[in-house]
């Protein structure tokens, strides 16, 4: 039997945190290892149980969402971090996923599609609100700066994966490329196209162009 996956919850509201531990109590494969009022605590608690996953809100006081997500995953790169807020605007989307952060959920996502992005994170894979992702691909469509605000949502070997996929390389002469097994390299596709909101390859080599990720 696989193990649960382990989910830290960071937030500075009491009620927040009551809530989504009564939720995952219910889910058999997730469990909660700690609980955190505030950025300090959170990786405290990070540093001591390396959760897969870090529920972490933006607005706190004392260390901001951001800074906890980015220290975050500097201690404890394992852990993936969602971002759980009620936050949808620019100057709160674009910094925390520069920060490391997998997914962006509002509180308004139901209880199903939480314990589905708990699930999705600890499998390396990005879940986005509706709302964010359309910012996002708006971002990614419409400005010339697209390119330098979205890349760190990929991570350095997501990049070499995307650079070679736009290059024409197959799943075999990628991971041939890359010295690495061809169903990591799968993971990897998975990822890219989950993190940047595209259906296929093809999508992902016309990104990889049009934002100078190849040489022309």
């Amino acid at each position: 039997m696989a193990q649960p996956i382990t989910l830290l919850i960071v937030d500075d509201h009491q009620l927040v945190r009551w809530g989504v531990r009564t939720f995952v109590a219910t889910q058999p494969d997730i469990i909660v290892v700690g609980e955190a009022s505030s950025g300090e605590e959170a990786l405290h608690l990070a540093m001591e149980h390396a959760p897969d996953v870090a529920l972490v809100d933006l607005v706190m006081p004392g260390l901001d969402g951001v800074e906890v997500t980015r220290r975050l995953r500097q201690q404890s790169p394992r852990t993936q971090v969602i971002v759980l807020t009620s936050y949808h605007e620019d100057e709160h989307i674009f910094p925390a996923l520069r920060a490391g952060a997998l997914s962006y959920l509002l509180k308004d996502v139901s209880t199903r599609e939480l314990a589905d992005a708990v699930r999705k994170a600890a499998a390396g894979e990005a879940m986005m609100h509706p709302r964010v992702a359309a910012r996002v691909v708006e971002e990614l469509r419409g400005s010339e700066r697209a390119g330098d605000a979205l890349s760190p949502i990929l991570s350095e070997r997501e990049q070499e994966v995307l650079k070679l996929i736009a290059e024409g390389s197959s799943n075999g002469a990628i991971a041939e490329r890359l010295v690495i097994s061809e169903n990591t390299v799968k993971s990897h596709v998975s990822n890219i196209l989950s993190k940047l909101h595209l259906t296929d390859r093809t999508q992902a080599a016309v990104y990889a162009w049009r934002e100078g990720l190849i040489e022309k």
